[in-house]
């Protein structure tokens, strides 16, 4: 296709349904939209949209090159991200993703890290999808686990977050204190909904507690630590949410083999850029105040 300016007026007119709306998002005239489906159509041998009273409609055939032109915009609008991202200076959109577990600590220190840099954007993507950094989805990934293996990304260890089990002060008064993670029978238990979660901690739970010792079950981490500081039960929760909260006693100190080894990652083509080398060394210098060590 030779003329992408027709396409790319073809995909506003069906977002928009009306020949004024997809002129106004392009800053052009109502006839040069016309002009450009018209021209499009006939190249192609096609009718692309049903016109009616209310505006414009894609025919089949219209849908099927629509689906390729959204791509292809939303290909540039990346693209365009990467290629701005290699300013010299720590500005414009700071695209970070990782789970929502990280929250507590992860999105203070975004916090911070926007004021120190007020022309910068951050943008903070959460879910358990991962946003590929290939397709300039996210600038920073921070993620939990194996160390990810993806060619185009550079991969830097972060942390290893220490878990620990805590119960509530409520909870401690009601049903007493076990004298270790090896005396829990008889103690109600907040755990994963999930028995093949692949955490460490909800692992170990699943091997070393019958199934009816987990009395509240639910497979969003902020509702189990919820759960926890309500007096449901003994539970798992992060040493660095645990700290501070006034209301928890701790059951038993981490375990290495409950803890979750974090990463940053970056793409191999922004890794050097400005704003990402400030954030992972901003991120990792933090690190001794999250662990104490």
């Amino acid at each position: 296709m030779d003329n992408w300016d027709e396409i790319r007026t073809a995909y506003h007119v069906a977002r928009a349904g009306t020949v004024s709306g997809a002129a106004g998002a392009l800053g052009v005239h109502h006839a040069t939209v016309i002009r450009h489906i018209d021209a499009l159509e006939a190249r192609l041998g096609v009718r692309l949209f049903q016109r009616h009273a209310r505006g414009y409609t894609p025919t089949e055939a219209g849908a099927d090159l629509l689906r390729v032109a959204q791509e292809t915009d939303e290909r540039f609008a990346q693209l365009a991200g990467r290629i701005k991202g290699h300013g010299d200076d720590v500005s414009g959109d700071l695209v970070v993703t990782s789970l929502a577990a990280f929250n507590h600590f992860l999105v203070p220190a975004l916090a911070e890290f926007q004021h120190a840099h007020p022309g910068l954007t951050v943008r903070y993507l959460t879910g358990d999808r991962l946003f590929r950094l290939e397709y300039g989805e996210a600038h920073v990934a921070i993620r939990a686990g194996a160390a990810p293996d993806q060619p185009d990304n550079v991969v830097q260890p972060f942390f290893h977050e220490a878990t620990a089990l805590y119960a509530s002060a409520s909870y401690v008064a009601r049903h007493g204190l076990p004298e270790s993670s090896d005396a829990l029978d008889g103690h109600r238990m907040v755990g994963a909904a999930d028995r093949a979660t692949r955490a460490p901690h909800a692992r170990w739970m699943t091997q070393a507690l019958p199934p009816e010792a987990v009395a509240f079950r639910s497979d969003d981490a902020h509702a189990q630590w919820s759960a926890i500081e309500a007096g449901a039960g003994i539970g798992f929760m992060p040493c660095t949410r645990a700290d501070t909260l006034s209301d928890l006693v701790q059951v038993a100190p981490p375990r290495p083999e409950w803890s979750v080894p974090l990463w940053l990652l970056s793409h191999v083509d922004l890794h050097r850029t400005a704003k990402v080398k400030a954030l992972t060394a901003f991120l990792k210098g933090r690190v001794a105040d999250w662990t104490g060590e």
